[in-house]
């Protein structure tokens, strides 16, 4: 099979354009190998994730540094990163990738502030109802870390949970094996101007902020990417406190036409499969010429990059170019996929816009590439993956919020309408809120 496929539609259908829910991974042998030789036993992903979720919980800080010792390979005392050096790091990084992370927070919490997410209250002859919008008080931000740390993902997430009036931010990263953050990360934290980071990685991180212990204090949601064990755990501890979702690895739709710059095309595309060797990147195109000039494009690339490692695993497997009819064929077909991004490389994108439906985010045009949305855009580039773009949106105010319904009738509507309840709840069969109504009715004959 060559290195980025061509495909033909139905033969795409019964491979990388098919979903496959939670129930159908099938992990890596190498990946139970390794839980094997952590835990000492056979075990699935779910059941190592549970057990560190449960030492967490029973024995608090005593199982954080345990865990960080035997998956990380690090010894830490003190989980808490000194806002100093924070300050010290921001200070310490460039200066043109300081003005870059400024830039971007700055974009970040403008895009944002225009998101209506406000109380209303309105009042009538029958009395008042309306929504108290109220901040969260609490959230935790999960920032990856390992071989590509993402003070991005910092900003993506604290900076809009600022804009929103989340009282305490804090964020968690895996440190490196001498128990160090990346200053990137560090100075991310002073812009954003949350109040804790801490340099704690994976599960454990995830089940501190769930469960609290007797140094970090529980939050009331997590939000962020992370891994496969991560995102396991955020699922199992989904109840205790909110999650934003269970992001998945990173995915591209690219629909282009025989105008599209085949070099722009297969840039897009290797910028996604570079993020984890399960990152799809995929090409919707009628041309297939096009898919061969991309095809020759992405190996001639490939040479020069650093990840070309990854790249050779994820593009093969979950890659692919794909030939279609016309571009309203590609359009529902994206739709069907509903990815993370959806690229628009046409000669109007405008007019497909319309007909999209399921998409975590919509580049339109070749200047507004995909990359652009990871840095610097505006909106927030933690969105949905795995098809749940059907449902799900994009990080946004939203999530740091909560609405509160207020009801203040005045006491002849209150009769008014308690009549009509009575008959409801007598048809359910709930006597007691009858009565309940009933009261009311008679309060007010």
């Amino acid at each position: 099979m060559p290195f980025f496929p061509i495909y033909d539609l139905p033969t795409a259908r019964q491979t990388i354009l098919q979903r496959r829910g939670w129930s159908e991974t099938a992990y890596p042998q190498s990946l139970l190998d390794g839980i094997r030789a952590i835990f000492g036993e056979p075990l699935t992903p779910e059941q190592a994730v549970a057990r560190i979720l449960k030492d967490v919980r029973d024995q608090g800080d005593a199982a954080l540094r345990s865990w960080s010792q035997r998956i990380d390979r690090v010894t830490l005392e003190d989980f808490a990163i000194p806002p100093e050096a924070w300050d010290a790091a921001l200070e310490r990084i460039d200066e043109e990738l300081r003005d870059a992370l400024w830039a971007a927070a700055d974009r970040i919490a403008a895009f944002h502030r225009r998101q209506p997410a406000h109380s209303w209250i309105h009042q009538d002859q029958d009395g008042t109802l309306g929504q108290l919008v109220r901040p969260l008080d609490s959230v935790g931000v999960y920032v990856p870390g390992g071989s590509a740390p993402l003070p991005s993902s910092l900003l993506m997430a604290a900076v809009i949970a600022r804009v929103a009036g989340v009282e305490r931010i804090i964020a968690m990263t895996p440190p490196d094996a001498s128990g160090r953050v990346p200053d990137g990360i560090m100075a991310a934290a002073a812009i954003a101007e949350i109040d804790e980071l801490y340099a704690l990685g994976g599960a454990q991180a995830i089940a501190a902020m769930a469960f609290g212990t007797e140094s970090i204090p529980a939050v009331d949601k997590i939000v962020g990417p992370g891994g496969l064990f991560v995102t396991l755990a955020k699922r199992q501890v989904f109840g205790v406190v909110g999650i934003d979702g269970l992001p998945g690895p990173t995915e591209t739709v690219v629909i282009a036409d025989e105008h599209a710059h085949p070099g722009m095309v297969a840039a897009d595309l290797l910028a996604q499969a570079e993020h984890d060797i399960l990152a799809t990147a995929i090409l919707l195109t009628p041309s297939r010429e096009l898919a061969q000039a991309v095809q020759q494009d992405i190996e001639a690339r490939l040479q020069r990059l650093s990840r070309a490692r990854i790249i050779t695993q994820s593009l093969p497997e979950r890659g692919g170019a794909v030939i279609v009819p016309d571009l309203r064929t590609a359009v529902e077909e994206a739709n069907r996929f509903a990815p993370e991004h959806l690229c628009l490389s046409v000669a109007d994108p405008w007019a497909l816009v319309p007909l999209v439906r399921h998409a975590g985010g919509v580049f339109v045009g070749e200047s507004s590439f995909e990359v652009l949305g990871d840095y610097i855009a505006g909106p927030s580039h933690i969105m949905p993956t795995e098809g749940t773009a059907r449902y799900a949106s994009p990080l946004n105010v939203e999530d740091f919020v909560k609405r509160i319904s207020l009801v203040a009738l005045t006491p002849e509507a209150g009769a008014t309408l308690s009549a009509i309840a009575t008959r409801i709840a007598e048809a359910e069969g709930l006597d007691a809120h009858a009565d309940a109504a009933r009261e009311r009715v008679q309060a007010g004959g």
